[in-house]
């Protein structure tokens, strides 16, 4: 008996679109992806992922258009890692709406903080995922930053088919 249903094949969009967004790691793998994580190592060690997972996962999503292999050098040697492309780019709004909703109505883990995230364009935090609240500008991926101070980082998020 499989996991769950085969929902390619129905008129319902929603249904469509949870048969390749519904594995909880696909939208975690998309984030790291936008925040320059695309080699395979990086992705491994930033989730916590075992191996023979992530490489089923990576291999499902190139499959279904969400990323796309690209070489990259270390050392002398070629590699491929992983870059979005425009379909995983346009789930920002949705990442970004899971964000603040994680925000407004799970419990923070002690130690954790509030995870801003910046337009570049304007320069302030917004407080929606497709539209910023300051500006009322289209959000796309290569003018924001999520600013995560449990992590002491600020993460510029990458465009289409960038691989950092």
């Amino acid at each position: 008996m499989p996991l769950r249903s085969d929902w390619t094949g129905e008129f319902c969009p929603i249904k469509r679109s949870l048969d390749v967004l519904g594995d909880p790691w696909v939208l975690v793998i998309v984030r790291d992806v936008l925040h320059g994580r695309g080699r395979f190592d990086a992705l491994r060690d930033n989730l916590r992922i075992s191996e023979a997972v992530l490489s089923r996962r990576l291999r499902a999503m190139v499959g279904a258009g969400l990323l796309v292999r690209v070489d990259y050098q270390d050392g002398g040697r070629t590699r491929q890692g992983y870059a979005a492309t425009e379909a995983a780019t346009e789930l920002l709004p949705i990442l970004q709406q899971l964000a603040l909703w994680g925000e407004k109505h799970t419990a923070m883990p002690e130690g954790g903080a509030h995870m801003a995230m910046i337009h570049e364009t304007c320069g302030n935090e917004t407080t929606q995922g497709q539209v910023c609240s300051a500006c009322g500008k289209v959000l796309v991926a290569e003018q924001m930053t999520w600013v995560k101070p449990w992590k002491d980082a600020r993460d510029r998020l990458q465009p289409v088919g960038s691989l950092v």
